[in-house]
């Protein structure tokens, strides 16, 4: 398989912050439209597609969120300076020299700043920062940044993706990654049992919130849900601590801190990626939810729900980091688990 890197590059440099999908939507929507029998957005922004299976009798949804953790304005100082609320998770000393885009009538460059080391006093210098001591500085003034930015406009970061030995490194892997799976899976999906309900969901980043409206509307009895987990693979980490280890194969979620999934889909994804040859690791996340959680509980039945993880470095920073072979495998598993979903015995 050669991976399509110019989509990938595109899907996760466009800006999508919590609430504010729209680009990264109009890019999907181009990418899957000629690969879908239907599609549309609902009244909270997700895009549902639907491909046709051989039978009606049963639902099946595949969810990948599409927005990226970011900023909001919040107010905007003498001198050019914006202060912002996060929108998502954030380890705050992360925002340290970073570069960001402003999406106001036209996106303004900025820069994450706080008090120069130099005139920190020694007790200022033991203190890890925090959120509030972080401002974003436009080199413009006032008056001239007001033209194109208000308060409510979304930011996000500002990063180009490359690649780095066998993986790639970007800002929003987490979850762009899985949203470049699922077009590249659509692509590939011929003969399905039945029909497939492709989501690419809203709001994760903020509480699992679109992928709730999107079950309950669709009411799958089948779902899977795509996203990131944690590889804590590196220098200090413990063997219990990992979690997931990149080049290792695609990861099948057992649980996270919003979900146990299902075990038969557990044995289900288990028993299609080995019977594929497909490698594969397991998946425990002590924190942290997926929208998972929304795919099984918010349908009108519940679903019967499971989860295909990427394993990703560095999450929730600029410089996440995913291992070509695992999200190669990922799309091999999709494909494979979504066509054989009749031949397995559900009902024990």
């Amino acid at each position: 398989m050669t991976m399509n890197m110019k989509l990938l590059k595109q899907v996760c440099e466009t800006a999508g912050a919590p609430g504010f999908e729209k680009y990264i939507r109009e890019l999907i929507i181009k990418a899957i439209e000629s690969h879908v029998d239907d599609y549309h957005v609902d009244n909270m922004g997700n895009l549902v597609a639907l491909k046709k299976g051989d039978s009606s009798d049963k639902k099946v949804m595949v969810a990948a969120h599409m927005d990226e953790i970011g900023f909001v304005v919040t107010h905007i100082e003498d001198g050019g300076f914006v202060r912002f609320h996060t929108l998502g998770g954030f380890d705050p000393k992360t925002l340290t020299a970073q570069r960001v885009k402003i999406h106001g009538k036209k996106t303004i460059p900025g820069v994450m700043g706080t008090k120069p080391v130099h005139v920190m006093s020694a007790e200022d210098r033991k203190k890890m920062p925090e959120t509030k001591d972080y401002f974003i500085d436009t080199g413009m003034k006032k008056e001239e940044l007001e033209k194109s930015v208000r308060i409510g406009d979304p930011i996000t970061w500002d990063r180009e993706l490359v690649e780095i030995g066998e993986c790639v490194n970007c800002k929003s892997l987490d979850n762009r990654v899985s949203v470049f799976i699922l077009i590249e899976a659509l692509k590939k999906m011929d003969k399905i049992p039945y029909d497939l309900y492709a989501v690419f969901t809203v709001q994760e980043e903020v509480g699992l919130r679109g992928a709730g409206v999107s079950a309950h509307t669709i009411n799958p009895d089948f779902a899977i849900a795509l996203d990131t987990t944690i590889a804590y693979d590196v220098p200090g980490a413990q063997a219990h601590e990992k979690i997931t280890k990149l080049g290792d194969g695609t990861a099948i979620k057992i649980m996270d801190g919003s979900v146990i999934c299902d075990t038969r889909m557990v044995e289900y994804l288990e028993k299609t990626a080995s019977g594929h040859g497909i490698p594969w690791q397991p998946e425990i996340l002590p924190a942290g939810g997926t929208d998972t959680a929304g795919l099984q509980r918010m349908g009108k039945n519940g679903s019967i729900a499971g989860a295909i993880s990427v394993p990703t470095r560095h999450l929730h920073q600029v410089i996440e980091m995913a291992h070509k072979k695992d999200i190669e495998n990922s799309i091999h598993l999709l494909v494979a688990a979504v066509a054989e979903l009749d031949k397995f015995d559900w009902r024990h």
